[in-house]
């Protein structure tokens, strides 16, 4: 199993910035897939979930009706639209296989900040 992200970098207060996941090594459409993140001093925090099929998404308060997670299963990959971006949502994000699996990749630096 292998997930690579990418997409992260420093953006303005009210930016907007779109992660991608690209995974190998396992059928990807057979497997729920999240977004994690994780600021300094911080424990890791869940930021969105979808389905196997793409069907559903869910999102905690913190980022909902700014974050959007798709997946497209022809390319094996997941993406986190992200819009409205605060200096809060500053973290390294990781994407993950399902919501407990030890499938974890190497994480994407997101920096919000003037």
């Amino acid at each position: 199993v292998h997930l690579v992200e990418s997409g992260g970098g420093l953006v303005q207060p009210g930016g907007s910035l779109r992660l991608s996941c690209a995974a190998s090594g396992f059928t990807f459409s057979s497997y729920d897939m999240t977004w994690h993140r994780q600021a300094p001093g911080k424990e890791r925090e869940l930021v969105a979930h979808i389905s196997s099929a793409g069907t559903i998404a869910t999102y905690p308060d913190s980022v909902k009706g700014r974050f959007t997670i798709s997946r497209d299963n022809a390319k094996n990959t997941v993406y986190l639209q992200m819009n409205s971006l605060k200096p809060a949502d500053t973290a390294v994000y990781y994407c993950r296989r399902g919501y407990y699996s030890d499938y974890w990749g190497q994480g994407t630096q997101v920096t919000v900040s003037s």
